[in-house]
Order: structure tokens, then C-alpha cells, then sequence
């Protein structure tokens, strides 16, 4: 791109840049830094793009050494001043204050957290109806989502699969448990829906895709760019899963002006200590446990539950009120991790404080 350097492809309001971060950026004295944004990573190697084009990118050794964990360095969707060097290469200088953070448990890693993206205004759940429909799912994206004050819609895509009643039982399904979220039906195959899609999507918001590997999330991406721009692969028939072919995340810019976020497929979305997006998950139930006997009741064996009650008279879906359950004891074993973690933290640093001290005598 470097027949591109100083000139201008596109605005940074076209990439998502509004008053919120150019007020960090006054707040912060970063106006003598250039502004980008992280479209891709790789092992601590970045891609940003600023209003000139993409620039190949890496952190300054100070923001490295000074970071405390994983989250505090560029994630994709994060804004960044920067400052170029070395032939067109950027130094990232300083990460912009996130709007939103769309986030789970490090898989693997007790206590840690894993940012998916940043900075994000909607996420596209997608699910297939073949092999990866699961509302109990959608209730763990939707958490995520609420958590981090980022709007959810739910895309069901591959609908070529089914026939109409098929696909109407699945949205009764859906309502059923979730409501107040809109549901998008797609078929990459017939391009059905398509159209709906893009017609949602707003100049300058930035959207997310969720979903496992093999729901369509690549070509789907190919579907609205109108080109083959994203690979995309088969599922295996031994396993019936989707391989990974989106292999790191990537922030795409649409001609109609709105920005994707593609992501690898999880098949693990571990939650951490998210209390809100809990309750706005399962509003029922938590409108229903304030008129629990007990304050601090668990919703499992207490006399006078009202959620008991609820489900045992068929009020609330006893699938949904086992899923609660389970995403309760997830959050609260996060929790509690990521607390004794932090102890360990403490008691290393402390004694490495002790080291020093006795050194010095």
C-alpha cells in the first residue's frame, strides 16, 4: 500500500472514531501522536490502520514492560496513538480507554481473561441449524453481550437446510426463552436475508461476529462484501464440526460504511464475573427472585423460592433455569480464581520486596 502513504482512503469517523475517543485523546495529551485503529494481531505484531491506509505495527517496549496482564495490550477494534518509524512501520505509544469490551475466560487459563474485540456497537450471534443451534448458547453470547453494553442480534444462517415450519419452530424456540433481541434468518447458499442484514448494518458502527467455527460467519462476510474475500472451508463429516479457517481476528471495512469484526470460531465461551449480564439475560428470572423469602437465596432448594415455583409450575423453561445455573457456578468459580490469583500476586510481590530489602543490608 505504498503508493497510498499520505493520502487520505477514508476519515476516522468512517473507522469508528468519535467523541468519545477524540475526549480520551485531549484528556491523555495524545495529540501529538498520529490516531489508528488495531485491525488484526499476530503474536504481538499489529496491523493499524489511520486515515493514510495499514501500517504493519508493534507496542513500544515501555508499554510492554508496564503492562500488568494480557488485557492491557492492543486488541483488535482498540483505538491507538502512534507514531511512525523504520519505512512506514508505526510504534504503538499508548492504547485509547475502551468503550466496550467484548470478553471471556482464557481457555486454559484459571482466573484470566481473553478480550474477543474492543470498542464494539453490535454482535452479530450467529448460529447454524445444522449442527451448532443451541439456545443454551445464545443465552452465554447474550450474557457477554450485556455484560459489555454491546447490542445483540441473532442470525440464524444455513435456513436452506429446513423447510418453513421447520424454521418457524425454531423462532418460537428462540422467543420462547429470549426476548427483545432480534432474529435474523440467512442463507449464504440463496443469499436469502442478505439484504436484511446489510440494510441494519450504519456507517461508522462497528459489528461483531460470534459463533463456532463452521456457521457461516466467513462466508457470510463474503455474502455482504459481495466478493470472495474470506476463506472458507467444509465441515468435517467424521466430526460434524467447522474448521478453523478464520485463524485470528480482523477489523473489515464495507463499502456502505459500517466495520466487521470477524472472529476464529469458540467452542468454548467461558464466562467471567458478569453479574449484569447475567440478570439482563435472564430477566424473569431475576425480576422473580426479588420475591425470594431469602435475600441471598440460591434458586436451588430454599423454602418459598419464587423461582422454584416458577419452574415447577412450567412459568419459567426448566432448560433456561439449568442453564442460569450453570453460568452462576462458571461466573462464581471465575471469580473466585481470579481472587486467589491476585493474592498469589501479592504474596510474590511482596516477597520479592523482602529479597530486595535484605540484599540492601
Amino acid at each position: 500500500m505504498e503508493n497510498n502513504r499520505n493520502k487520505q482512503l477514508y476519515s476516522l469517523e468512517d473507522l469508528g472514531y468519535d467523541s468519545f475517543f477524540e475526549k480520551h485523546k485531549i484528556d491523555q495529551n495524545l495529540s501529538s501522536f498520529k490516531v489508528g485503529r488495531v485491525s488484526s494481531e499476530h503474536k504481538e505484531r499489529y496491523t493499524v490502520k489511520t486515515i493514510e491506509g495499514d501500517y504493519d505495527a508493534e507496542i513500544i517496549g515501555n508499554l510492554g514492560y508496564s503492562s500488568n496482564s494480557r488485557e492491557e495490550f492492543p486488541a483488535v477494534g482498540d483505538w491507538v496513538a502512534v507514531s511512525e518509524y523504520d519505512d512506514g512501520k508505526l510504534l504503538i505509544h499508548k492504547v485509547y480507554s475502551r468503550k466496550t469490551i467484548l470478553e471471556r475466560s482464557a481457555v486454559g487459563k484459571l482466573g484470566e481473561r481473553q478480550i474477543i474485540a474492543s470498542n464494539i456497537d453490535f454482535a452479530f450471534i450467529v448460529l447454524s441449524i445444522d449442527r451448532d443451534f443451541s439456545v443454551n448458547r445464545i443465552e452465554r453470547y447474550l450474557t457477554i453481550c450485556y455484560n459489555s453494553n454491546v447490542e445483540p442480534i441473532i442470525v440464524i444462517s444455513k435456513i436452506d437446510l429446513i423447510d418453513k415450519i421447520e424454521l418457524s419452530q425454531i423462532i418460537e424456540l428462540i422467543e420462547k426463552r429470549i426476548h427483545k433481541v432480534p432474529i435474523i434468518t440467512i442463507s449464504n447458499e440463496t443469499q436469502s436475508g442478505i439484504d436484511i442484514l446489510e440494510k441494519i448494518i450504519e456507517k461508522g458502527k462497528t459489528y461483531c461476529l460470534l459463533g463456532s467455527s463452521g456457521v457461516g460467519k466467513s462466508t457470510l462476510i463474503n455474502s455482504i462484501l459481495g466478493k470472495s474475500y474470506m476463506k472458507t472451508g467444509e465441515i468435517g463429516n467424521a466430526t460434524n464440526r467447522g474448521k478453523h479457517v478464520t485463524s485470528y481476528r480482523e477489523l473489515i471495512l464495507l463499502e456502505s460504511g459500517g466495520i466487521l469484526i470477524d472472529n476464529p470460531g469458540m467452542r468454548e465461551v467461558g464466562l467471567t464475573d458478569m453479574t449484569e449480564g447475567l440478570r439482563m439475560s435472564f430477566e424473569d428470572i431475576n425480576e422473580l427472585s426479588k420475591k425470594c423469602r431469602f435475600a441471598d437465596c440460591t434458586h436451588i432448594h430454599e423454602k418459598d423460592c419464587a423461582v422454584l415455583c416458577a419452574v415447577n409450575s412450567g412459568k419459567i423453561d426448566s432448560d433456561s433455569y439449568e442453564n442460569f445455573l450453570k453460568m452462576i457456578r462458571e461466573k462464581n468459580h471465575f471469580e473466585s480464581t481470579e481472587i486467589e490469583k491476585r493474592r498469589k500476586g501479592k504474596d510474590f510481590a511482596k516477597m520479592v520486596k523482602e529479597v530486595k530489602k535484605l540484599k540492601r543490608k
